[in-house]
C-alpha cells in the first residue's frame, strides 16, 4: 500500500498532525509520502498562503476572527463557497500527481486539498480516489460540509456539530486527533539538561508562530518562589529577543523546538494557546493545562471544549492567568480532576487506531 498525506502551511497544527500520521504509518511498514498541497498544485502559493494567514492574525487576531465568522455565516447558506471553487481549479494537477505516483489512499489534514479531492470525485472524467479527512480541531471548520471524503476522523463528543452540517453518522470515525505513538513513548525528562532541580516547571507554549503577548504577565510569574518558567516562542524572533533581555535564572526562553514532547513531559503546569493539535499533545501526557491567548475563531471553540469537559482552565485576561496558576500550584485536587478528565475524553491511541483502520479497510490497487 502507498499513502499520500496532504496538508497546508496555515498554522503548525495541520502539518504536525500530518507528520504524526506519517510516523505511525512508517512504523507499521506502510509506504507514505507527505507534501504541502500547494507544492503540488501551485508554485509559490505555499509561501503566499502562510503570509496571508499571518496577516489575518494581526495584533490580536481580530481580522482572522471576522474572516472566520464570515465563513461560518456563508457556510450556513449552503451555496457553493469561493473556497471550494478556487480549490476545484487544482483538480487536474492533483489527480495527475496521485496517478503518476500510484497512491492507493490520500489522507488530508487541511480543508483545501479535501475540497480538490472532492471535485475530482465529482467529475466523470476521473477515477474515484479514496481519501480520509482528519479534522485537527475540536470544532468542524466552515465549509467542511463541502468535503466528501470516505471518512472524517474527528474528536469524540462533537458528533452533533458534524450532523448539523449535514454530515452523516456513518462518515464519522471518532478516534480523536492523531498524535504518533513514538511522540508519546520517546518523551524523556530534560530537567537536568536545563539545570532544573526541585523547582516546579511552568511551560508556556505559544504555538508555532509565537502568538500572544506573554510580556505582560512574565514579571508577575517570576515573582513566584521555587519555579522555573520555560517559554517556547516558535518562529517569533521578536518575542524571543525581547524575553532574552530579561535576566532571571527562573526564566528559560526557547525558539522553535523539535522536542516539545520532552518539554511537556518535564513540566508540572502548562499554559498554551488552544490549538487543536497542541492541546491534544498536552492532554495525551495528562498535564494540568491553562488555555491562554486563543486566536479568535476555531481556537476559542477548542478552549471551550476542553473547559466544558473540565480538562483545562481558561484565562481571558492577564490577571486570570496568574490566578489560575496560583490555583493549580496550591490545589492538587484540581490538577487531578483535569488529568482524570483528559484520560476520559482524549484518546492517546488515535494514531494507532487510524492506522489499524487503514490496514483493515484499504489495500493496494
Amino acid at each position: 500500500m502507498k499513502v499520500l498525506i496532504l496538508s497546508c502551511s496555515t498554522g503548525g497544527g495541520h502539518n504536525s498532525c500530518a507528520k504524526y500520521i506519517k510516523q505511525e504509518l512508517e512504523d507499521n511498514k506502510i509506504s507514505v509520502d507527505f507534501y504541502d498541497f500547494f507544492d503540488i498544485v501551485k508554485e509559490n502559493a505555499k509561501e503566499l498562503s502562510s503570509k496571508m494567514y499571518l496577516m489575518s492574525l494581526g495584533k490580536n487576531g481580530n481580522l482572522f476572527k471576522n474572516i472566520y465568522k464570515l465563513g461560518e455565516l456563508y457556510s450556513k447558506t449552503k451555496i457553493k463557497s469561493p473556497v471550494y471553487l478556487v480549490n476545484k481549479l487544482y483538480k487536474t494537477k492533483l489527480y495527475d500527481f496521485i496517478n503518476k505516483n500510484k497512491y492507493d489512499l490520500v489522507i488530508t489534514t487541511h480543508l483545501f486539498p479535501s475540497l480538490t479531492l472532492t471535485a475530482i470525485n465529482k467529475s466523470e472524467n476521473y477515477t474515484h480516489i479514496n481519501f480520509l479527512f482528519v479534522a485537527t480541531d475540536y470544532e468542524p471548520c466552515p465549509f467542511i460540509e463541502e468535503a466528501k471524503p470516505n471518512y472524517f476522523i474527528m474528536q469524540k463528543g462533537i458528533e452533533n456539530k458534524f450532523y448539523k452540517k449535514g454530515i452523516k453518522k456513518e462518515a464519522l470515525l471518532n478516534f480523536g486527533i492523531p498524535v504518533s505513538t513514538k511522540f508519546i513513548d520517546s518523551a524523556k525528562s530534560i530537567k537536568k539538561d536545563l539545570n532544573i532541580l526541585n523547582e516546579k516547571v511552568i511551560l508556556i507554549m505559544l504555538g508555532s508562530m509565537g502568538f500572544g503577548n506573554v510580556n505582560e504577565i512574565i514579571n508577575d510569574l517570576l515573582k513566584k518562589d521555587n519555579i522555573k518558567i520555560i517559554i517556547v516562542c516558535g518562529s517569533n524572533e521578536n518575542l524571543f529577543n525581547s524575553l532574552n533581555t530579561i535576566k532571571n535564572d527562573k526564566l528559560i526562553v526557547l525558539g522553535f523546538v523539535n522536542n516539545i514532547n520532552d518539554l511537556i513531559y518535564s513540566s508540572d503546569i502548562i499554559l498554551s494557546k488552544p490549538g487543536g493539535l497542541s492541546s491534544t499533545e498536552i492532554a495525551v501526557f495528562r498535564k494540568p493545562l491553562v488555555h491562554i491567548f486563543p486566536i479568535p475563531g476555531i481556537e476559542t471553540y477548542n478552549s471551550e471544549f476542553f473547559y466544558n469537559k473540565k480538562m483545562s482552565l481558561k484565562a481571558d485576561k492577564n490577571e486570570d492567568i496568574i490566578e489560575n496558576i496560583n490555583t493549580l500550584l496550591d490545589n492538587e485536587d484540581i490538577q487531578k480532576e483535569l488529568i482524570n478528565n483528559q484520560k476520559k475524553f482524549i484518546n492517546c491511541n488515535a494514531a494507532k487506531n487510524l492506522v489499524n483502520f487503514i490496514k483493515k479497510n484499504y489495500k493496494e490497487k
